[in-house]
């Protein structure tokens, strides 16, 4: 594993849209979100793709231009969307992989519709990602057990995270009402389970995104989960998913096509998300996991703050991960090693 350098005050983060764009309505909160930054002590360097014409904030091949000049400026130490979206699968196939691969490690931090690149650049390149929040939710103070991104990127680890055992319930912050907005309400308790009870005391390279836009890499290039468990077999891996918005029966199907393609094989464990997406008559989102990945044999962990529902864990796909499940305790250790 390749693990950019810790950032530091001074440096400067590129904020480009690989997916959506960002509407004139919730430019304030962009503006918000970027002075988070900026009182962090970094430059913010402000990319031409982050519109919003359509789906996506520019052609493909502008997207995918700029997003691999951040990548490949040494001088930008990590790049930020400002959110997910829908499409950013169509610029993989434009990316100047050899040039990013041959750059100086910069962090891409994100979820959602960003780990469709995420998943590939850790895969192709041997870089760490940073799976957590995107830019317009960098403004948000993390509860008591949980890191900031920025913490994350800015450290050298090992880092201790432990389930704050409340979640937000009601949904998304309506950014166009409340722009500045830097504390969750969270207002649902719940915490880590396993399936099937007991404890866990699992150890892994870490390694995931969402269901929904990753589920179709599998059969892919950019998707080859299976190879990076043959590359990492010493340690395993820890596979984390969640789903934002399918319903069961499509998670239950997009899980299995994973299991295919061989994203278990070298798995010690599994964390899965905490999720608002739907269940079905006859299958709940719990139910899906037990269908496709119940069977497997190794612990799977569900409900962790790795997924659309607040607040958020900071994981970085390649770190040697240790989660602990043990009475009270709820803790992932990762280390940058």
């Amino acid at each position: 594993m390749i693990f950019p350098r810790p950032l530091q005050p001074g440096d400067t983060i590129g904020v480009t849209a690989p997916s959506s764009g960002v509407p004139d309505a919730l430019k304030p909160r962009f503006d918000v979100a970027v002075r988070a930054l900026e009182e962090r002590g970094y430059d913010v360097v402000v990319g031409e793709c982050l519109g919003a014409p359509s789906v996506v904030s520019a052609p493909k091949g502008q997207r995918a231009a700029e997003l691999t000049a951040m990548l490949t400026d040494p001088s930008i130490r990590a790049v930020v969307p400002p959110w997910g979206g829908e499409l950013a699968i169509d610029l993989l196939d434009l990316l100047d992989w050899d040039a990013i691969a041959a750059a100086e490690p910069t962090w891409l931090v994100g979820f959602s519709d960003v780990t469709t690149v995420m998943i590939p650049l850790t895969l192709r390149t041997g870089w760490a990602t940073l799976h957590g929040s995107n830019l317009m939710d960098t403004p948000f103070l993390p509860p008591d057990g949980i890191l900031h991104w920025a913490d994350v990127a800015a450290g050298s680890g090992p880092f201790v995270q432990r389930s704050p055992g409340r979640y937000r319930d009601t949904g998304w912050v309506d950014y166009a009402e409340h722009p500045a907005v830097s504390r969750f309400t969270l207002d649902g308790e719940g915490t880590w389970q396993v399936l099937g009870g007991g404890s866990v005391d699992v150890s892994g390279r870490l390694i995931g995104g969402c269901i929904e836009t990753v589920g179709p890499l599998a059969a892919t290039p950019y998707g080859d989960v299976a190879a990076f468990g043959r590359q990492h077999a010493d340690d395993g891996l820890v596979v984390y998913l969640e789903a934002c918005e399918d319903n069961a029966y499509t998670i239950a199907r997009t899980l299995h096509s994973l299991r295919y393609a061989g994203w278990f094989e070298h798995a010690n464990g599994v964390l899965i998300g905490r999720t608002k997406a739907a269940d079905t008559p006859d299958m709940t989102q719990h139910g899906a996991v037990v269908d496709a990945l119940g069977d497997l044999g190794i612990p799977i962990v569900l409900d962790v703050e790795c997924g659309h529902v607040a607040p958020y864990l900071s994981l970085v796909n390649g770190a040697l991960a240790r989660v602990v499940v043990d009475g009270d305790r709820r803790e992932i250790t990762q280390t940058l090693a």
